[in-house]
């Protein structure tokens, strides 16, 4: 089961051991996931917020 995050801090300091980035967008809203080897976590955000956050990420990003 997946772990929602509530905060962009959260999401951040995660963010350096994740193996894989995975957005799935639905209209103006997004969520931006998380693949590490302890799980899935989860953020949801504003579509422009997930492009922010994938624009220079050397992680690997899937789009669904």
């Amino acid at each position: 089961m997946p772990h929602e995050l509530k905060s962009r801090e959260e999401f951040d300091r995660l963010l350096p051991a994740a193996l894989e980035v995975r957005v799935s967008r639905s209209g103006d809203s997004a969520k931006v996931k998380l693949s590490m080897k302890s799980g899935l976590y989860t953020l949801k955000t504003t579509s422009e917020e997930a492009d922010a956050i994938v624009k220079n990420l050397k992680t690997p990003v899937v789009e669904y």
